[in-house]
């Protein structure tokens, strides 16, 4: 079980390198999250695998010594934990999408 600590911990040393591959491979990412319903925006945040083929993708991607650090299946689920983190840098806010939880 993760402590709360834990993932402070992992927030801070993922989410700068995530965010350079989110910025510099976006165009081969949008495709992976909107693959099989064809949804952008919040409804491809529900799908779940989606999520997971965008974490997949970007692993290999990560520095070297990120990755000998943290494991695939752990850094999977940094990415589906923070899902809205993603989906923030890949696609900007819209007042479409902004306005549906109001």
């Amino acid at each position: 079980m993760r402590v709360p600590g834990e993932q402070e911990g992992l927030q801070a040393r993922l989410m700068g390198p995530l965010n350079n591959i989110l910025s510099q491979h976006s165009a081969a990412l949008l495709p992976l999250l909107q693959a099989g319903g064809g949804a952008g925006g919040r409804a491809a945040l529900q799908n779940d695998e989606n999520v997971r083929k965008v974490a997949t993708f970007c692993y290999p991607l990560l520095p070297a010594l990120v990755r000998l650090a943290v494991k695939e299946p752990v850094f999977v689920g940094f990415v589906m934990n923070n899902r809205e983190k993603v989906l923030e840098r890949l696609v900007p806010a819209t007042p479409a999408t902004t306005s549906a939880g109001a």
